[in-house]
This record gives structure tokens, C-alpha cells and sequence, in this order.
């Protein structure tokens, strides 16, 4: 693997707050077929930063990003975007607050097949009834390279281009925070690299925040952090990875190696 390091030092950078949790529990199911999920989870993610979760299968890692993003309930203990406390949220406003303050990206792209690249970044905002700010669409288009491709289809589109379309979308609203669920789990190498590029871009060219679940110790050296969960706690937090120290990590855990995407806690569960 390569030694390339991506990250960029985190001193020069915002230190302030994004998201935080504090004691997030996060438990399935009740009495013998109970699974704790995650296990009073406290962590901090910083404005302009671009954090990695990693751990193996069953450690929680997707299920703090839902839980982090609102899209799954939490059993105890806190969950902030900024200032806003997630717990307690009514349907309606944790719907806003999911579409104003929050980006989304996951391994499926979620394009819908009759719109086209333009119509789909733009799709949240105009179901919102939001003009979009032109000025910081274009600079959004430019930092993802689709300003020839924003007439197309997704059929006309390579799975990589659909996938910035999907980042460029997350980005168009300017959302205080971005979840990246595998983004690159659908993608070959090549496609997959030019997505995290663009990721990475965009936290330094546009000063978004994004925390990225992934599996791949290589995708993880694109962060400027990683943290790492087993047994729904967080069990490391490295700084400025590198591929081979994300994967002599992960190596330590049971099994011994990075886990195929997909598999979390739920997979505990029953």
C-alpha cells in the first residue's frame, strides 16, 4: 500500500464543534436477545475537519453515524449537531434539521434515473422550496469536476460520476455536517480514489465537515483522523493517518483484518 499521507494538520484548522455525543447508548432488542450497540459513546467532531470511523464488524461504527445523523433513534446520553440537541426532537424538526444542517452521502448513489445531474444536486433544495445560491453551486460543481456533466442522466454516468453527483448534492445546501456511509464501497479503486479526492476537497477548498464510515484503510488515510470502535466503544483516535497505520490498527482486532462493508451491530442483533 501506499505511505501517502492525506491529512493536513489539524492545528491550523477550526477547533470548533460540528457534532458532538456525549454517553451515546444505542441498545437492540430487550432482555436475553438484548445487544448494545453502543455503549456510552462520547466524541467530538470538529468544523472543517474530515474524521474516518473504522472498527470490525458488529463495532457499532454505522450505527453511531445514524445516530449522530438522526436517523436512528438513541436509547441514552446526547447527540448534538452544533448547538441543537437531537434527543427530544419532534418528527418535523428533526426532519429540518436533517435538511438544513445535514449532508448525506451513501454507497448507493440514490440518483433518481429521470432527473438529471443538475436536477439531482439541486433536488433537496427544490423540494424545500429553496433557491439555491448560484455562486456556491458553481464553486460546488467545480471542486467535484462535473461542470460538463450536469445535463446528463445517471445512465449516462459512470458510477464515479454518480457518486459526485451524490457528493455534490450533499455539499449544494451547505449543511453544517456531512455523514458519508461507504461512499466508496460501489466504486473500482480508480472511481473510489477520485471520490475521496473530492471529499477531501471540499473540507479544504470549501471548509465543510464530513465523518466518513469506511472499511478500507486506504480511504481512511484521505481523513484527518480516525477513530476507532470495537464492542460499541471507542477504543482508539489517530490523528494524520496513513494506510499502513490504519490497517496495523485494524489488525488488532479480532479477525485480524478489515471487515467487508456493510456489516455492523445490527448484524448482532437476533
Amino acid at each position: 500500500m501506499s505511505t501517502t499521507h492525506f491529512g493536513a494538520p489539524s492545528a491550523a484548522r477550526s477547533t470548533a464543534v460540528a457534532a458532538r455525543a456525549t454517553d451515546l447508548t444505542k441498545v437492540y432488542g430487550h432482555g436475553e436477545t438484548q445487544v448494545v450497540a453502543l455503549d456510552a459513546v462520547s466524541v467530538e467532531f470538529r468544523q472543517g475537519h474530515f474524521t474516518a470511523i473504522m472498527g470490525p464488524s458488529g463495532s457499532g461504527k454505522s450505527t453511531l453515524m445514524h445516530c449522530m445523523a438522526g436517523l436512528d433513534t438513541i436509547s441514552g446520553g446526547s447527540a448534538r449537531i452544533g448547538e441543537t440537541e437531537l434527543t427530544g426532537l419532534k418528527d418535523k424538526k428533526l426532519t429540518q434539521l436533517r435538511r438544513d444542517k445535514i449532508g448525506f452521502v451513501f454507497q448507493a448513489f440514490n440518483l433518481l434515473p429521470t432527473l438529471t445531474a443538475l436536477e439531482n444536486i439541486t433536488l433537496p433544495m427544490d423540494i424545500a422550496g429553496r433557491k439555491p445560491d448560484r455562486a456556491w453551486l458553481d464553486r460546488v460543481v467545480t471542486t467535484v469536476g462535473l461542470s460538463g456533466r450536469l445535463k446528463h442522466r445517471p445512465s449516462q454516468l459512470s458510477g464515479g460520476q454518480q457518486q459526485r453527483v451524490a457528493v455534490a448534492r450533499a455539499l449544494a445546501s451547505r449543511p453544517e455536517i456531512i455523514f458519508a456511509d461507504e461512499p466508496t464501497g460501489n466504486l473500482d479503486s480508480r472511481s473510489g480514489a477520485e471520490v475521496l479526492g473530492f471529499l477531501r476537497n471540499s473540507v479544504r477548498e470549501l471548509g465543510q465537515t464530513v465523518v466518513m464510515v469506511t472499511h478500507d484503510p486506504v480511504a481512511a488515510s484521505y481523513a484527518d483522523r480516525v477513530i476507532f470502535l470495537a464492542d460499541g466503544r471507542i477504543v482508539d483516535d489517530m490523528p494524520d493517518p496513513t494506510a499502513e497505520g490504519v490497517l496495523e490498527r485494524m489488525r488488532r482486532f479480532p479477525g485480524g483484518r478489515p471487515q467487508a462493508p456493510g456489516a455492523d451491530a445490527e448484524d448482532r442483533v437476533g
